[in-house]
């Protein structure tokens, strides 16, 4: 089945996502204060496809939960919100432009932004604790869920991918050393989205690892149609610069199997996740369209 180039309809998903971003942001930041309480709000509620969110809302409700599970989405929302200020910071990717508005150390300088990112890791920690708490689940699996956010954010997530990918600047990486770097940087919290709204529906093992299997799939397809992004779509149609991967010399899917081959890779994990949670039972019409979607969007 091609990929549909159609969006879901997630508008009122994201509204309660963004909802509970502003409810979080109202309790928390007042402590905080000063210009580093105004970069995190102006990060954590900024315009974003709420990709992250939607998917623990979708496979919360795939699994059977019946609770309020947005203000746990939001919670993984604030952790993609920090990827993306530090990913920006001069050091890194060197960005101007994120959602189609300043980046956060454009708008507050790099001290500021550097010390909002890393005091949202700890926020959303919090907020997931709460929210689990919140939803009636016991010590145990609430533990787990922000064990798992907390490790797609870390060396073995998003941290480790992003360090491989700044040493492989400038280097022709083979295939599986560029899976490997999006895998972590990309992909485990994507694939943490999934997992944590199961856990919070207290889905079985066998549910679980289909859903892992899914996750792990989509968010390497998410990496792939990144890349062929950079190359095809302009800085308008992406909300941030286009072209950036050349300019940094990066190794990157359409550079390693061309255009046309990475669109087919990112088609392929895209139909192995959904055969996955076909044979667990658990394939959705909103979790299929947001995988297919992945591969077709223009931003």
């Amino acid at each position: 089945m091609p990929a549909s180039s159609t969006a879901p309809d997630f508008t009122a998903a994201r509204a309660r996502v963004a909802q509970a971003l502003d409810a979080l942001c109202d309790r928390s930041l007042p402590a905080i204060g000063g210009q580093v309480g105004e970069a995190m709000r102006y990060s954590i509620t900024g315009e974003g496809k709420r990709l992250r969110a939607v998917l623990v809302m979708l496979t919360y409700e795939a699994c059977g939960g019946v609770g309020d599970v947005a203000p746990l989405a939001a919670a993984v929302e604030v952790v993609h919100a920090y990827s993306l200020v530090h990913d920006d910071l001069p050091c890194m990717d060197d960005d101007d432009l994120r959602r189609g508005r300043p980046t956060v150390h454009k708008a507050f300088g790099v001290s500021v932004a550097t010390a909002a990112g890393m005091a949202m890791v700890p926020l959303a920690a919090r907020a997931a604790w709460d929210a689990a708490i919140g939803l009636g689940l016991d010590v145990g699996t609430t533990a787990d869920i922000v064990r798992v956010l907390m490790r797609a954010s870390g060396a073995g997530g998003m941290i480790g991918g992003q360090l491989l990918d700044l040493e492989g600047e400038g280097q022709h990486l083979s295939y599986d050393q560029l899976e490997r770097i999006h895998r972590c940087k990309t992909g485990a919290l994507i694939e943490a989205s999934v997992e944590i709204g199961a856990r919070a529906a207290l889905a079985p093992a066998d549910t679980l690892a289909a859903l892992g299997r899914y996750g792990r799939c989509i968010g390497l397809a998410f990496q792939i149609a990144d890349d062929v992004l950079d190359v095809t779509a302009t800085s308008d149609e992406l909300g941030k610069t286009a072209g950036k991967d050349v300019a940094f010399q990066k190794s990157t899917y359409p550079a390693l199997l061309g255009v046309d081959g990475a669109i087919a890779r990112a088609e392929s994990l895209v139909q192995e996740g959904c055969n996955a949670l076909a044979g667990a039972g658990v394939l959705t019409p909103s979790l299929e369209a947001t995988a297919r979607y992945i591969v077709a969007r223009r931003s």
